[in-house]
């Protein structure tokens, strides 16, 4: 049997934890009443409840994009799963990649046959001038980081790559693609070839475990859209020869007005 002292004490722990759930409670009332006497109104909760929402939404599709990317990266090395298709995935790659486009497209520019051939070339040519500079633009300001999986290669040793998003690869299929048809492409088979080029050099950098599966989707929605900014800013072959004719009568000028100057000198 407990004593009388013992029972006392286990009434006056009840009472004292009465008390302080009771002190607990009012104070929970007065930080709320607190919160909306301070000028903050029932949409504000709206809001912070909505921010984590958005950041587990935002990892959700990015750990879905980490995981997609690297169930693709079947190439990655010789020891992947189909390592042994790494080089024809690499020749696919190559086709690609700015250097066989740019001297594909001067030289083709400089033996030209047809004015109109040369006009093409020549916005070609532009066009991917403009596409390196724009990704290298989107990639210092994303600073995105290649895949763990990504394999250093020859080539890649020359033109080191340190950021991934978007892919320059896509962006160029697309923009080339895109290009050609509107230019050049005027029969079926030839545009199932070209669009089937462009699908397959997208594809090759998520097989090689080059980039992430967005970088790859942005990267072509971003080399479609740079083809419309081509269009608009065109260059005309009539257009280029007056600004050079107009750029050499210019220097032909300041050459004549310096040697006009210095013969009055004397």
């Amino acid at each position: 049997m407990s004593s009388p002292t013992s029972r006392r004490n286990s009434c006056r722990g009840v009472v004292r934890g009465s008390r302080a759930s009771s002190e607990c409670h009012v104070r929970r009332r007065g930080s709320n009443c607190s919160y909306f006497s301070s000028g903050a109104q029932p949409g504000d909760f709206s809001v912070r409840l909505s921010q984590p929402i958005f950041t587990i939404t935002l990892r959700f599709l990015l750990a879905i994009d980490l995981w997609l990317s690297k169930r693709l990266g079947v190439c990655a090395c010789e020891d992947s799963p189909c390592g042994s298709i790494r080089p024809l995935v690499r020749l696919v790659e190559f086709s690609g990649h700015v250097i066989p486009w740019l001297i594909g497209t001067v030289y083709t520019l400089l033996r030209g046959e047809s004015v109109a051939e040369q006009e093409i070339m020549l916005n070609l040519a532009l066009a991917l001038i403009l596409d390196l500079l724009l990704v290298r633009v989107v990639k210092t300001l994303v600073r995105r980081r290649m895949p763990a999986q990504n394999r250093s290669d020859i080539l890649s040793t020359f033109f080191v790559e340190r950021y991934s998003f978007p892919s320059g690869h896509a962006t160029r299929a697309a923009m080339c693609a895109r290009f050609l048809l509107a230019q050049l492409v005027d029969t079926a088979s030839m545009w199932v070839l070209v669009v089937g080029w462009a699908a397959l050099v997208s594809l090759s950098r998520l097989l090689l475990a080059r980039h992430y599966v967005t970088d790859v989707c942005f990267g072509l929605a971003m080399g479609y859209c740079q083809y419309s900014l081509v269009e608009r800013l065109w260059v005309t072959w009539d257009c280029l020869q007056d600004l050079l004719l107009m750029r050499l009568t210019e220097r032909f000028n300041r050459a004549y007005d310096g040697l006009w100057l210095a013969d009055w000198k004397h």
